[in-house]
């Protein structure tokens, strides 16, 4: 587990560095056996390929690094180079003190440690554990990989997420439009008619005259919504929608999936590169929901007491029916990196494929139910008129 340290020095200067700690009151120890006071310590969660608050494209950056190292550039010249050809300032600043750290005689993985805003804890352990067999090449292409296999799925969901949000967006905009624009205008017409106008006519008209008489209220009211979605809220309410999709059964097994497959890959990743597997469970566990992070925290304190990762998992929910018996044969063979990659392939294209169904399925459904909102809408304001018509015959 990587902790994120900002601790003051004995001459009165203050560092920030990220350390490997188990706990919490380990990292503060940690921090004081090296003479330093701490003035704060918080645990870093953030896993993953993207850059920090700089937007660092840290894959793009892998990849060009690859590519120079592969050409026979020593690590030193390779990182002058990308920094040389860099024209976005605050690129070219993490690349100029990434530089200079190595013309120090620091490691490329202490260098990387120095900055955890910008370099993702899996990137530079497995940097760190390229260190101990001096191939940082394989290491970065495996990174990469791991990399575009991510993105891959991600803009599968994305894609697969897109046709029904933009639907259920112009449905949205059709439906506001009527009722705050249209039905008002259609509510001076039936003032006359009082109690002779159907009932849910009659509510829908009320509306209309509302909006028409309150509209700077709702008006402002609106805007206060968007202004508290902008400023978080929309992250809260993100997460509560998450919460409440989990307790779908389908959606749910489903987000479920999606989290054990990525937890596989990383995992895989990890012990393909010569890290131990407590190692590597203590780093991955951000990358798992709140609702299944304490099941991994008790597999991983199980695996440490000597059980098997197989039945580990397997206790704790964090296993499939396929995975459970790769993670078995890995267990066998001594190739667990690669069963947990290959378990995160089958179940990214198993993913893959619900999402295609389900796109296919909730772009009609929401036609539907959208079209009959806007239907039920315009009977309702012109009902009335038809009532008029027959009692003129």
């Amino acid at each position: 587990m990587r902790y994120r340290v900002k601790a003051l020095q004995a001459d009165l200067s203050v560092t920030v560095s990220s350390i490997d700690a188990a706990t919490l009151d380990d990292a503060r120890r940690q921090v004081q056996a090296l003479g330093q006071s701490v003035v704060s310590l918080t645990r870093e969660t953030r896993l993953g390929t993207g850059g920090g608050r700089n937007d660092f494209p840290l894959l793009l950056f892998s990849q060009e690094l690859l590519s120079l190292l592969s050409s026979g550039v020593s690590i030193v010249e390779a990182v002058e180079t990308l920094a040389e050809k860099e024209n976005r300032p605050p690129v070219r600043a993490v690349l100029d003190r990434l530089l200079a750290s190595l013309r120090e005689g620091h490691t490329f993985s202490s260098s990387l440690q120095a900055m955890p805003q910008t370099f993702a804890p899996l990137f530079v352990a497995t940097v760190r554990a390229s260190e101990r067999t001096s191939d940082l090449s394989e290491a970065l292409a495996r990174y990469i990989a791991y990399g575009n296999q991510l993105e891959t799925l991600r803009g599968k969901l994305v894609s697969a997420a897109i046709y029904p949000a933009m639907l259920i967006g112009v449905s949205s905009l059709v439906i506001l439009f009527l009722m705050g624009y249209v039905v008002p205008r259609f509510s001076h017409i039936y003032e006359d008619m009082g109690d002779k106008l159907p009932f849910m006519s009659r509510l829908m008209l009320q509306w209309g005259q509302a909006v028409e008489q309150h509209w700077p209220v709702l008006l402002g009211l609106m805007a206060a919504l968007v202004a508290a979605l902008a400023m978080g809220g929309g992250r809260w309410l993100g997460q509560r929608l998450m919460g409440q999709l989990w307790r779908i059964p389908a959606v749910g097994e489903r987000m479920r999936v999606f989290q054990l497959a990525r937890l596989y890959r990383t995992l895989g990743m990890l012990l393909r590169g010569g890290i131990a597997i407590v190692p590597a469970l203590d780093m991955v566990s951000g990358l798992l929901s709140p609702a299944l992070q304490p099941r991994l925290a008790a597999a991983t304190s199980r695996i440490r007491e000597g059980q098997p990762m197989s039945q580990a998992f397997e206790t704790q929910g964090l296993s499939t029916s396929v995975s459970l018996r790769m993670l078995r044969v890995g267990e066998r063979t001594g190739n667990m990196g690669e069963m947990m990659e290959r378990s995160a392939a089958f179940h990214d294209e198993e993913l893959s494929r619900w999402a295609d169904w389900a796109t296919r399925l909730l772009g009609p459904a929401l036609m539907l139910i959208m079209g009959l909102v806007i239907g039920a809408i315009v009977v309702l304001m012109y009902l009335p008129i038809f009532q008029l018509a027959e009692s003129v015959q």
